[in-house]
């Protein structure tokens, strides 16, 4: 979680500047993302995708239960 001092100084910029702050630190994260052999970039996507498939799975778990226990809709698949 950010301290109030930073979630202040965010709320301080402008949109420019918080565009600039969000592609530098993206531009950061996919040079990171992409270093290294063709191997460990290969397993860091697995990793990702895996990990994207796992709260994909658990976000619609509960989305589907809650729909079952609200009654609004007849069936879950």
């Amino acid at each position: 979680m950010l301290s109030p001092e930073t979630l202040e100084a965010y709320r301080q910029m402008t949109p420019g500047q918080r565009l600039r702050l969000t592609l530098d630190l993206t531009n950061m994260a996919q040079k990171a993302l992409l270093s290294g052999t063709k191997e460990q970039v290969a397993k860091r996507f697995e990793l990702l995708n895996r990990q994207n498939d796992e709260r994909n799975l658990a976000m619609l778990t509960g989305i589907a239960k809650s729909r079952l226990r609200d009654g609004n809709c007849d069936e879950v698949a």
